[in-house]
């Protein structure tokens, strides 16, 4: 069966006071920022179901709820996340590491007595976080390496002495290493790129995004890793997606995000909480190039797919009217119009968690939803 969810707004420092209290139908702006929309049964802020938690509820009954399955490969828990990401500032630059990168590390800070909650710690559970971002409005983020010559011509036009030191490596094939002397600058390096950043030329978009930066993060060594890598422009429907090892930060704009429920992040600047470059060093993926967004594939003539290579989630658009057949546990949010799930009503921002055990469902009314689930299909 289908039940509503009640979902909670995480009010992290860099969310908009606007995209989700506009989008769930409350008065905007909202008090305080709201940054991100979560729906799904992570135990940091888990969905209620009639007041009880989503968690709570798959425990009690995980084959009725989850499937045989999903229970097999996952164990009695809900494995992937949904999302609403509202950014009116920049996040930080992060990667995040794999699932053997991730159960190592989490075992070792486990050993070290290191609490889960402490600021310092960089594993919070054992699972790696690959992650999906589809654009709901205009988004701007940054996603991977640039092409090592692209890299090069960008900063031979800024021409700022104190960068050739970090940038031998790279004229030679090793950009790890530059990531490493770059990561290592000092906050009078920082400034001498943000004031060759102010002067035109070409790069222009990355130039300002790095003046941008510096406002806000002034003498962050983020601003000069920022310049590394690929800057993206999604328009909405399109989408990027981010595995294992992809240094990237999400600039601005509102998007639905899905990703494995997991809370393991690994920092590079841009923020004020914990960066540790040496592990940071050890998960990324030092591949570079261009990265193109990732456009949907039809299903069939109402539904539309973002596929990635990730078992423990999958993202589609739906247009009601539709039926379907429950893949699983899923989580559908409606994000126009308004629909009627078997008699559920979902208007535009609400959601609902659909059981395994539903089999067949229907989709009313006329509206758009994002439909969650499990990615076991062969």
């Amino acid at each position: 069966m289908a039940e509503l969810l009640e979902c909670k707004v995480m009010p992290y420092a860099w969310g908009s006071r606007t995209a989700i209290a506009e989008l769930c139908g409350r008065p905007s702006p909202a008090p305080g920022p709201e940054a991100e929309l979560w729906m799904g049964a992570h135990p940091m802020a888990p969905a209620k179901v009639g007041g009880r938690s989503l968690a709570e509820l798959i425990a009690a009954d995980p084959r009725g709820q989850l499937g045989e399955p999903v229970l097999g490969a996952f164990g009695p828990r809900l494995p992937f996340l949904l999302k609403v990401l509202a950014a009116a500032q920049p996040l930080s630059i992060q990667a995040h590491p794999t699932e053997e990168q991730a159960r190592a590390g989490f075992a070792e800070e486990e050993r070290r007595g290191i609490p889960r909650d402490a600021p310092h710690r960089n594993y919070k559970d054992a699972d790696h976080k690959p992650e999906l971002l589809c654009a709901l409005t205009p988004f701007d983020a940054l996603c991977g390496f640039r092409a090592a010559d692209e890299t090069l011509r960008l900063f031979d036009e800024l021409a700022v002495p104190a960068l050739d030191a970090a940038l031998a490596p790279l004229r030679a094939g090793d950009l790890g290493e530059t990531f490493r002397r770059v990561m290592a600058l000092d906050a009078g390096a920082v400034g001498q790129v943000v004031a060759a950043c102010r002067s035109p030329g070409g790069f222009s978009d990355e130039r300002a995004m790095a003046v941008r930066l510096a406002e806000l993060y002034p003498g962050d060594v983020g601003v000069v890793s920022a310049l590394l890598l690929n800057l993206m422009h999604l328009e909405p429907g399109q989408a990027i997606y981010l595995g294992a090892g992809n240094l990237h930060a999400y600039l601005g704009g509102v998007g639905v995000e899905i990703m494995a429920s997991s809370d393991n992040v690994l920092r590079g600047g841009l923020t004020p909480k914990h960066v540790d470059v040496p592990e940071l060093m050890r998960v990324l993926q030092f591949t570079a190039g261009p990265v193109t967004p990732l456009a949907p594939r039809a299903v069939d003539d109402v539904e539309q797919v973002y596929d990635t290579p990730a078992r423990e989630f999958r993202l589609s658009r739906l247009r009601a009217p539709a039926a379907r057949e429950a893949a699983g546990p899923e989580i559908l949010l409606c994000i126009a119009g308004e629909v009627h799930l078997d008699g559920v009503s979902l208007p535009r921002g609400a959601a609902a968690f659909v059981a395994a055990s539903t089999g067949a469902y229907t989709l009313a009314g006329d509206g758009t939803v994002f439909r969650a689930t499990v990615n076991l299909r062969s």
